[in-house]
């Protein structure tokens, strides 16, 4: 099937221009991923990403974040393995040596 409906929209030029460069740097051109969108609109029956008011606790939580407020930064990616990612894992797994190297690993756990 030939190509030659054509769609017009407007947008900020800014952010025209920041999901252009996106675009070119995964190898797609706007019409491309006009085209995949509406592909993807046709075979899901709907929009392929949740769009959704967030709730007031969400809000409230990406106000906050976007604010830098209760923000947690690390100096390195091995500083950042969270305690609950130490509880279950097993010996083998790289991020339980972060969590031993850390003292985070409960006794026991892990053990084969």
């Amino acid at each position: 099937m030939s190509k030659t409906a054509n769609i017009r929209a407007r947008v900020e030029p800014g952010l025209k221009t920041e999901v252009e460069n996106i675009l070119s740097d995964l190898g797609l051109t706007v019409s491309e991923t006009v085209h995949l969108l509406y592909r993807q609109i046709k075979l899901q029956r709907g929009l392929p990403f949740d769009v959704r008011i967030p709730n007031a606790l969400t809000a409230r939580t990406l106000n906050a974040s976007n604010a830098g407020k209760s923000v947690k930064r690390f100096g390195s990616k091995k500083n950042s393995t969270p305690i609950w990612a130490c509880e279950d894992v097993q010996s083998h797994h790289p991020v339980q040596e972060r969590c031993q190297t850390r003292g985070q690993a409960r006794q026991g756990h892990g053990a084969a």
